[in-house]
């Protein structure tokens, strides 16, 4: 019988939890054949069986957590599971019906179980034997091996103190307590989990509808809460002029979009104009790692997507070097895939700076939280016709939008963070020379 292990998941992903099965028990099974579905932090991945033969048991249920490391299935590889023991069931039945028959079965079933018995003693010490003699075999006596058994301890993973490698007792019993101690930790930290969870439920004496948060949902909400603990965060606020950016999208956009087969939006302006601020202050472009300042000499703008199972923010890569179809084309794939559950760890992994654009849902200001490490992310608004006072101090109609800068005020000072704002104002503005620096 062997148990299904979850693998690792992918960079700083150690746990998650049991979406669905794939499979039921009993189901006959091979090698590579995806089994399970976990959600993690940020994406959904399917677990495979290392072996072939039959599911024979779930260690974990639906909604169970696991973590990397941890049994969650047993295959048998022998390839009977349920299916003999349902065999089993109907010879018994058969052999109930005359007591006569079953005496004999049972005389018989016990005499045939004796030489089993003899049968697989006798193979165990001929492969004890032969495996003594193998060089690829771990080296270890008899009384090691059978003393292993009893533990349930594979040779094969234990390292020998001998200096020519001979697996003694005491190195048995060192590998059978260091993993109980871990099994111990292991529970331990789970049923603390459990305890920690349970203590913060509060009774109503009205009625109430419980729901477990999905994995991703936790995560935001942890990220979120360490995002301001582990940062000095704060917001700056401007205003942007969109009339420009709107008559040269109502211009352009035709035959852009005839040209390229995509819409021209107003998301890779806001890109081009980010990318421009972050050329001329680099420290909105950087991280915190330990007592160091990483600038990064690289441009993957986060772009975060709604979906229905939360916040994602997939990756533009290397952004300054797209065009604006480019940048349009990346920003329109990375969301169909966020929508349809299709995104991968690569497409989240990274980024350097992010944009949120809560207008789209009518937003007309808000605080946007940093997607930390990194230490700046732009917001964007509803575009609302305002009356605006222009330079000749006439009044005029203008679309104007608020837009908002948080940052990390350990490394980028107040002076920094206005000054980034307002040439991103100046960029989206005046798209002209935007496309003239683009």
């Amino acid at each position: 019988m062997k148990e299904i292990i979850v693998p690792e998941l992918a960079e700083s992903i150690t746990e998650g939890t049991v979406a669905e099965w794939l499979v039921s028990e009993g189901d006959q099974v091979e090698k590579g054949d995806p089994i399970v579905e976990l959600e993690t932090d940020k994406v959904n991945v399917e677990v495979n069986s290392d072996y072939s033969g039959v599911i024979a048991e779930f260690l974990v249920g639906e909604g169970d957590d696991v973590e990397v490391g941890d049994a969650i299935a047993k295959v048998d590889e022998s390839g009977e599971g349920q299916s003999s023991d349902k065999g089993s069931d109907e010879k018994e039945e058969k052999s109930g019906s005359s007591d006569k028959d079953s005496n004999e079965k049972e005389e018989k079933t016990e005499e045939s179980a004796k030489e089993d018995k003899k049968e697989t003693e006798d193979k165990q010490a001929s492969r004890e034997e032969t495996a003594d003699h193998d060089a690829d075999q771990p080296v270890a006596s008899p009384a090691t091996r059978k003393r292993a058994r009893e533990l349930g301890i594979d040779l094969s993973e234990i390292k020998p103190k001998d200096p020519v490698g001979r697996i003694s007792k005491e190195d048995v019993e060192a590998a059978a307590k260091a993993k109980t101690d871990g099994g111990k930790k292991q529970d331990s930290k789970k049923e603390s989990k459990k305890k920690d969870q349970s203590a913060v439920k509060t009774e109503f004496d009205k009625p109430v509808e419980r729901e477990k948060m999905s994995r991703r949902r936790q995560t935001i909400a942890k990220r979120l809460v360490e995002a301001q603990e582990q940062s000095a965060m704060l917001t700056t606020f401007n205003e942007v002029d969109m009339t420009n950016v709107m008559s040269l999208r109502s211009e352009r956009k035709d035959e852009f979009e005839k040209k390229h087969g995509i819409k021209l939006g107003f998301m890779s302006f806001f890109t081009k104009a980010v990318i421009g601020a972050l050329k001329e202050f680099p420290l909105l472009n950087a991280e915190i790692q330990g007592d160091e300042i990483v600038k990064k000499m690289f441009y993957d703008i986060g772009m975060a997507v709604s979906t229905e199972e939360g916040l994602v923010v997939p990756v533009v890569r290397d952004a300054d070097r797209l065009s604006f179809a480019g940048i349009e084309g990346e920003i329109m794939n990375v969301a169909k895939k966020a929508r349809d559950g299709q995104l991968s760890m690569g497409d989240l992994q990274g980024g350097s700076f992010t944009i949120t654009n809560g207008g789209i849902f009518g937003s007309m200001l808000s605080t946007p939280i940093l997607n930390t490490p990194q230490v700046g992310i732009l917001g964007l608004h509803k575009i609302d016709k305002r009356a605006v006072v222009m330079p000749d101090d006439s009044i005029e109609v203008r679309p104007m939008m608020y837009l908002a800068l948080s940052y990390d005020h350990r490394i980028v000072d107040g002076r920094e963070a206005v000054q980034f704002l307002v040439r991103v104002k100046e960029l989206i503005e005046d798209p002209y020379d935007l496309l003239l620096e683009g």
